[in-house]
């Protein structure tokens, strides 16, 4: 009897044709206001990078050019939903990523190499783009891969910023393209040395030496300790919300502490170098005491809690650094009328967070 061999992913993928897969959809933004929705939008995001992994275990280098892309682009898309970006950037970064991932694991090829604008983003510094479009064609472009297809994300991600809230809120992602670019021209330019100049022709022999009675042996030199390579700028983010007029541990939202969790596991997990951590508190705008400094204490307070948690969590407290704004950068109004006070302090949840950013470094 012939034994039956169960068909492959990618021969599933291919038997199904080009509109096969089903796109991930994140919940609509008016959704995103309650534990039930946000943790379906991370289960998703978990989905895609289980099969970003599985590339790679079946063999996909980390370096690889579209494995790196469909990765950075999943990463901002995350960083943008966590810091409640209501437009349609987060699913538009998170189609890409799929888009990637799904050529891959059909064994598409040759895969595409064209980064969209998504969501309308502005083209910022050509040049930049340009040199990315260089690197593509440059000799050493196996080594300088994974740095460009992060560093054109990030140039997408910098003009989406620059729509939504002008160059202040650009730079940072503009700087982090061009750290990434001047990386990768340095790989690219190692990778694959020029040729070293001739050898000048032979000296003429040199007479012998006198003869001696005993040749003393060669001191031994130990070998020179191999260079460590150099490390992986990585930054990650969360953000943690609070139930109204609260501070501590027991009031932050349940799935804000999954996601805190989840970020130190990930440090921990991939052996990250942590740099530093920056804790940002707000408030949000509403105040029933009359004292015109109580949400500037009550954002201090949380920043103080998520403090605490991460250092329970084994976070080195000198590596924390913490800043407090109030209620003075809002980033949902709800200006519309409500008839409950809930359904107001539900709306306003946004604002009653402490942003969470680590910097650190891949070994």
């Amino acid at each position: 009897m012939n034994k039956i061999t169960p068909p492959t992913l990618a021969a599933l993928l291919a038997l199904a044709g080009p509109c096969a897969w089903s796109q991930t959809q994140l919940q609509p933004p008016a959704a995103r206001i309650s534990d039930e929705a946000i943790t379906l939008d991370q289960q998703a995001y978990e989905t895609l990078q289980g099969r970003i992994k599985g590339l790679n275990d079946r063999g996909r280098p980390v370096r690889d050019y579209f494995l790196s892309k469909s990765q950075c682009w999943l990463d901002v898309s995350f960083h943008e939903y966590t810091r409640n970006d209501r437009s349609d950037f987060p699913q538009a970064a998170l189609s890409e990523s799929e888009k990637l991932i799904v050529d891959m694991e059909r064994g598409t090829s040759p895969l595409p190499t064209d980064t969209p604008l998504v969501n309308g983003a502005a083209k910022l510094r050509t040049d930049l783009w340009d040199q990315a479009a260089a690197l593509h064609g440059h000799a050493g472009w196996r080594c300088a891969q994974q740095k460009v297809a992060c560093a054109e994300v990030e140039l997408v991600h910098a003009g989406n910023e620059y729509n939504q809230q002008q160059w202040r809120h650009a730079k940072p992602y503009v700087q982090i393209a061009e750290d990434l670019l001047g990386e990768a021209q340095a790989l690219a330019e190692s990778c694959n040395p020029p040729p070293a100049p001739p050898a000048p022709p032979p000296a003429p022999p040199a007479p012998p030496p006198p003869p001696v009675a005993r040749e003393a042996p060669p001191p031994v030199v130990p070998p020179a300790p191999p260079v460590p390579p150099p490390l992986q700028l990585v930054q990650l983010s969360a953000g943690v919300l609070f139930n109204f007029d609260r501070h501590d541990a027991p009031n932050m939202r349940p799935f804000s502490v999954v996601q805190l969790e989840n970020l130190v596991r990930q440090v921990q997990r991939d052996k990250l170098v942590v740099q530093a951590i920056h804790l940002a508190g707000h408030a949000d705008r509403l105040n029933g005491t009359g004292k015109g400094d109580y949400n500037q204490r009550l954002s201090e307070k949380r920043v103080a809690t998520v403090k605490a948690e991460l250092v329970k969590l084994g976070i080195a407290a000198d590596l924390i650094s913490t800043t407090a704004s109030g209620d003075t950068q809002q980033i949902q109004g709800c200006e519309q009328r409500y008839t409950r006070t809930a359904d107001l302090q539900e709306c306003l949840l946004p604002n009653r967070r402490v942003e969470v950013v680590i910097e650190a470094r891949r070994p």
